[in-house]
């Protein structure tokens, strides 16, 4: 198989570069299709194939089957400490954090929520679940079980987007992390459609207990991170 003259697609895959770094192209955002590039550069879409497969090894952008080619989301730093907000990590980085809740329900616990969140068999729990976004891009998916004896709760997250706030709205004004184990794990293709990566590609999973000052567990919460966006780190 013959290759395209190197000056050729290098100056292709240093002009998209530079337009990636200039923030031409957003993270997340789709690149022209290779018809497009071919027409813009005057080149044939191999060319253009060979100049798209060096920016994917770089990591600046990924291939999705029948998507297109998509911009790298930049990986963002999140830390795992005792007190742990989304939105807060990422205004740290200058960053914009917000949710997107898919799931409000309240219905019966099963044997592990009943556990963790020291309840009897059966009591009602809260179900939140969700999209956390960094900027607009999905970052990870979630899920949070809360003990049904926070009345109103799913009202509050519903009018407030915000677990933290809807909690606060119950009266828990602050609540501590009690464990986080994480574990890597695969996407499925319902996660991977969501989050607008590869099915299969690595995600991060966080399973977390929280409890509030008087030392009740108030949630139990499970996050998927697409491993491509963040770093987890560990603090105080």
């Amino acid at each position: 198989m013959t290759h395209p003259p190197a000056a050729l697609w290098q100056d292709i895959a240093a002009t998209l570069r530079s337009e990636i770094g200039g923030g031409h192209y957003a993270p997340g955002d789709r690149l022209p299709s290779e018809a497009q590039l071919a027409a813009r550069f005057g080149v044939n879409r191999h060319t253009v194939r060979h100049a798209l497969a060096d920016l994917a090894q770089a990591g600046l952008v990924q291939a999705r089957r029948g998507a297109g080619v998509f911009v790298t989301a930049r990986p963002a730093d999140y830390a795992l400490g005792r007190r742990v907000r989304f939105t807060q990590n990422l205004a740290a980085q200058g960053r914009l954090g917000s949710h997107r809740f898919t799931r409000l329900e309240t219905r019966p616990c099963d044997a592990v929520e009943a556990r963790g969140l020291s309840l009897p068999p059966g009591d009602p729990v809260h179900v939140i679940e969700g999209v956390s976004l960094a900027d607009g891009q999905p970052m990870a998916l979630f899920r949070s079980v809360l003990p049904g004896w926070l009345t109103g709760l799913p009202d509050h997250a519903a009018a407030h987007q915000s677990i933290t706030a809807a909690l606060a709205a119950c009266g828990i004004s602050d609540y501590t992390r009690g464990s986080t184990r994480i574990t890597a794990v695969l996407a499925s293709p319902v996660q991977a459609a969501t989050l607008r990566i590869a099915a299969g590609a690595p995600l991060l999973r966080s399973d977390a207990l929280n409890h509030a000052p008087d030392g009740r567990p108030v949630e139990m919460g499970r996050t998927w991170f697409a491993g491509d966006r963040v770093a987890l780190v560990l603090a105080d």
